[in-house]
Formats: structure tokens, sequence, C-alpha cells
């Protein structure tokens, strides 16, 4: 499994031209994954954006939060940059990049908003970093994000006055993140005591993240098959939203090179705060962005771009991280 993950921004970008050739090349594979909705809410998106949040929600380990004390500083350097940079530097560069196209710019904003607490564990493993740290930091992440991501959303599009349905952003926090951490938190708990902890962690957790991997991919395929029309004729929207990501993304990812640096983290515990406080929760940003304004929507264009950019974004994290320890640019 290591070897696919390594090459996922390939896979990434091979599922979008999948669902770009079904969508011009299968008559009415669009209408009919489309109608399939309860109250307006994709069915086949619902499915996938579930399988991708379960196995993150396996992750939360509250007793394991009590080791923040041992050691504060790399948990609160993603915490700053989760909760107060990532979401100003989304919230300037809409404004710079966007101003007039909201859709666009709710997107930039819900990725902004939202901190990862699933893919980091794929990120962080490849860099070699202290996992133990990066299940307390997403664990963390998991708790916050219920409290916070609906808080900081309507505030971020309220200084730019669009609006937005807080309620259904609200139910989509609710049934996106709620359900599948309900689910987790039990059925954890009931198959650790039917089966114990050693199968749990050896035999289960592994194959529910390869199904993780997996929806992330069919939901992709999903995604552009639905808005493949839409995208190839206007794909100049796409790159006007990828300029404020990419520029996020380094703004995010350098404050946190320097910071770790400059606080003289070692590389396991820096590369781990590097990566957790540079991604996003992209999965929670597109299911909010289906729920408000639907699949084929700008808006979900735009989320699925940030999902777009941050696997190559990330892996590169990866390459560079290991490439600046070799250089000493951490402690060892």
């Amino acid at each position: 499994m290591r070897g696919f993950e390594k090459y996922l921004a390939l896979w990434v970008a091979l599922c979008m031209g999948l669902g770009l050739l079904l969508s011009q090349t299968v008559p009415g594979v669009s209408e009919a994954i489309d109608s399939w909705q309860v109250r307006g809410v994709s069915v086949p998106i619902g499915i996938c954006l579930f399988l991708m949040m379960y196995p993150a929600m396996l992750n939360l380990q509250v007793a394991e939060l009590r080791k923040l004390r041992a050691n504060p500083k790399p948990i609160l350097i993603t915490l700053f940059s989760n909760w107060i940079l990532a979401p100003l530097v989304a919230l300037g560069l809409a404004a710079l990049f966007l101003r007039g196209n909201e859709q666009l710019m709710v997107a930039v904003l819900l990725l902004g908003a939202s901190p990862c607490t699933a893919m980091v564990l794929v990120w962080g493993k490849l860099a070699e970093g202290n996992q133990e740290q990066n299940v307390v930091n997403t664990s963390l992440n998991t708790l916050t994000i219920m409290v916070l991501y609906v808080p900081i959303v309507s505030l971020l599009t309220g200084l730019q006055n669009i609006p937005l349905d807080r309620v259904l952003l609200a139910i989509s926090a609710g049934v996106f993140i709620g359900a599948p951490l309900v689910v987790g938190i039990l059925s954890k708990r009931l198959l650790v005591r039917a089966r114990g902890q050693d199968w749990f962690e050896r035999v289960y957790r592994p194959v529910v993240g390869k199904v993780a991997i997996v929806a992330l991919l069919l939901t992709l395929v999903v995604l552009f098959a639905l808005n493949g029309e839409v995208l190839l004729h206007h794909a100049d929207q796409l790159l006007l939203v990828s300029a404020p990501l990419l520029v996020g993304f380094a703004i995010v990812v350098g404050f946190n090179l320097l910071v770790t640096r400059v606080l003289r983290l070692r590389y396991r515990e820096a590369i781990i705060t590097t990566i957790i406080g540079s991604s996003s929760h992209f999965e929670i940003a597109i299911a909010s962005a289906v729920a408000m304004y639907g699949v084929g929507s700008y808006a979900a264009l735009g989320t699925t771009m940030g999902l777009f950019w941050e696997v190559p974004v990330m892996l590169s994290l990866v390459y560079l991280g290991k490439a600046l320890r070799r250089r000493g640019f951490w402690l060892a």
C-alpha cells in the first residue's frame, strides 16, 4: 500500500481524467448519477464522503490528549496555523483573487477553515515523522473541528458579505463529521471488545484505511463525471481558483517551516507539525459545498481543486522535509 500512496498524485489525476472521459463518452451518465438524491443530497457522493471520513474518526484517542502537557509546542503551532493563520490567509487571498465570484470564494474559505484529520497520517508516515504526535494532533483536530468549523466559516463569509445558509452548513458538519465520529467511536469500542485491541490495530484499521483511499478516488471519478461539461467549458474558473489555493499553500507551508526551525524542533516533530499545520480537511469542505450549492456548482468544483492541489503539494512537502533533514535544517 505504501507504494500506492507514494503515487497518489498520479491516481488522483487519472481518476479526474476518467471522470471527464465518462462525462463525454457515456450519454446520460451525469444525469443518472445526479438523479440519485435524497432531499437534494447526492447519495453516491454522500456514501463516498462517509467512507473517506470514517477511518479518520477511528484515530480519535481522547486518552492520548493527556500527552499534550509533555510537549505542547508542536501542538500549539498547529493550532495557530490551522485556526488562525490558514483561515486569515484564505480570507485575504479569496478577496484578492476571487472578488465577485462568491462560490469560488466560499470554496477557498471552506478549505482554509478545515484542518486535516485523515490524510496527514499518510503524509506523516511517508515523511517518517513522529506518528504518536500525529495521532494526538489529529485527535485534537477531530474535536476542535466539531466546535470551530461552522463559526469560523460563518465569520469569514460574513466578513466578505457573502450570504450563507448557516443551518445547512451546520447540518452538513453534523452529518459528515458527527455521524462518522459517532459510528467510529461505537464501532471501535464494539470491535475492540469483541476481537481485541491488537486485531483492531493490525487488521481492521489497515483495511478500512485502504477503503478510504478507494472512496477518495471514486469520489473524484463521480465528481468529474457529473461536472465534465462545466469543467471543460469553464476551465478558466478552475485556473482562477487555483491561484489563491497555491499561493495559500506557499504562505502557510513557508510559515510552518520557518517557525519550526526558529523554535528548534527536531525533525520528526517538525515535519508532522508542518504537514498538519499546512493541510486541509478537503472531505468536509467538499461535503459542505455540495450540500449548500449542489454537486455541479463552482463551489463544489473549487473545493475539489483544493484536493487536486493538496495531494502533490503534500507529497512534495514529504520530499522537501527529507531533503531539509539531510541538510540539517532542523535538529536531528
